[in-house]
C-alpha cells in the first residue's frame, strides 16, 4: 500500500490502460477521475478500498527518478502482478524471486511500466 503517488506519463489513455490491466491481481483499480481545475491537473486515481493512493497525470515523465513499490499479500499475488504486467506491455526489470540481498522473506517482481517507470511489487513474510 501507498499513501499516493502522482506519476506525469507521456500518453494517459495507454497508462490508464495499462495500469488498469498490471494492478487488478492487487485489487488496486481504476476509481476515480479528478477533473482539475484552479491550476491542479486532471487526474486518473486507482486504489483499493476506497482510498486513492495512486494517481497518473499527462506530462513529461522523468522515469529516471522515481521507483515505487506495492505491497504484494502473497506470492502468489507478486507473480500475478508480474505475469498481468508483462501481458499488458512492460518490460522485464527483475522478474519474481527472493531478493536474499535485501532480506531472506523480501519476494518481489520489478517491471518497466510503457514511460519506463520501475514498478516493484513486493511481500515480505
Amino acid at each position: 500500500m501507498l499513501d499516493h503517488i502522482i506519476l506525469a506519463v507521456s500518453d494517459l489513455p495507454r497508462s490508464v490502460a495499462f495500469y488498469e490491466r498490471a494492478l487488478a491481481p492487487l485489487g488496486i483499480t481504476h476509481f476515480f477521475d479528478y477533473d482539475g481545475e484552479d491550476g491542479h491537473p486532471d487526474l486518473k486515481g486507482f486504489g483499493r478500498d476506497g482510498k486513492g493512493f495512486f494517481w497518473l497525470k499527462a506530462g513529461e515523465p522523468s522515469a529516471a527518478a522515481v521507483h515505487f513499490a506495492f505491497v504484494a499479500e502473497s506470492r502468489e499475488a507478486v507473480d500475478a502482478f508480474y505475469s498481468a504486467a508483462m501481458s499488458a506491455g512492460a518490460r522485464d526489470n527483475i522478474s519474481p524471486r527472493v531478493r536474499a540481498e535485501y532480506d531472506p522473506m523480501y519476494y518481489a517482481a520489478d517491471i518497466l511500466d510503457p514511460d519506463g517507470y520501475s514498478v516493484e511489487v513486493v511481500i515480505k513474510v
